[in-house]
């Protein structure tokens, strides 16, 4: 009998009349603001204008939303185009399905496009992304927690996470399981308190930040997948997404070194934005000077003559009285 468990709710989707309201969406709409948020922030801390980050995320988001989903249907196309199988759910991305390694690779696609349009180098907008990619994982992990998904292997923890579904092909999963979600959850938040310290402490810059937050990702995620039961490709007893981990975690190790030796230190911090803060300053100016009058107006008001009264007469004030 089991004492204690996390439950699952009975459903991720609420109806707003014909709309269907997903909790999965939510939870990735919710990290990309707290990316865009956190990145702003850290951004203009190093010189840059406080509305670029947002720029580039209208490119690098869509792009990354489609990498993730592209890498998930190839890796796990079973799924989709087996016999039996409708190959259209591989549209259905609001039932679950984003590969983190997609979505970075592509995403970054989208990030260089819109930073070349900003004039804007990628590695120092990467830099400062980092650590709010990471909360954006962290939110985004409990996304499959309302579609009961991606869970561990069963266990009798007191935090193990309840399931009770059925499959698509009519299978009922009834159990209590390790919450993979949650440690994927708990471990992105760590990254990016890690990063931030990091970066804080050493003066990360030129993409090491970045660097930094894929190398203590995949080494979270190596142990994650080593719980989760469920379907994936194995190459020499390792699960797919095992072998992207140790691929991905050696090449950022290979740029931390490589970098931090060729260009240490961090960006200057009026060359990572200068059109961005040259627009903000041109706004600032135009608003300040459309609030304050000008010179002209000044003179014209000062120099202007009372009605009735020559210009070259002094106006004689009429005493005020009061009304009773």
């Amino acid at each position: 009998m089991e004492l204690a468990y996390i439950p699952s709710p009975s459903r991720g989707v609420l109806h707003l009349g014909p709309i269907p309201l997903r909790a999965y969406a939510f939870c990735i709409i919710i990290g990309v603001v707290v990316a865009v948020w956190l990145g702003s922030k850290r951004w203009v801390a190093r010189g840059g204008a406080k509305h670029t980050v947002g720029d580039i995320a209208v490119w690098a988001v869509p792009f990354g939303l489609v990498g993730g989903r592209l890498y998930h249907v190839i890796t796990d196309h079973q799924l989709y185009f087996d016999p039996g199988r409708n190959p259209w759910n591989a549209f259905k991305i609001w039932e679950g399905g984003l590969g983190i390694w997609g979505a970075i690779a592509l995403g970054a696609v989208g990030a260089w496009i819109g930073a070349r349009r900003r004039g804007v180098p990628l590695p120092a907008y990467a830099d400062a992304i980092a650590p709010g990619i990471a909360l954006a994982q962290a939110c985004g992990r409990w996304g499959n927690w309302f579609n009961q998904e991606l869970y561990g292997r069963p266990t009798s923890l007191p935090w193990g996470l309840k399931i009770h579904k059925v499959d698509a092909d009519g299978t009922v999963i009834d159990g209590v399981f390790q919450p993979t979600f949650l440690y994927e959850s708990l471990w992105c938040v760590g990254v990016a308190l890690l990063v931030l310290w990091a970066d804080r402490r050493f003066k990360l810059g030129h993409g090491r930040a970045f660097a930094l937050y894929v190398m203590a990702y995949t080494v979270g995620r190596a142990w994650i997948e080593y719980l989760r039961i469920d379907e994936a490709h194995h190459i020499l007893g390792l699960r797919l997404n095992d072998w992207t981990s140790i691929v991905v975690f050696a090449g950022a190790l290979a740029y931390f070194v490589v970098v931090g030796r060729l260009r240490p230190g961090r960006e200057a911090p009026d060359s990572i934005d200068p059109v961005g803060v040259r627009e903000e300053a041109e706004a600032a100016a135009g608003a300040a000077g459309s609030e304050a009058p000008t010179e002209s107006e000044t003179a014209t008001s000062t120099e202007k003559p009372t009605a009735g009264k020559p210009a070259d007469q002094p106006v004689t004030e009429k005493p005020v009285t009061e009304d009773v």
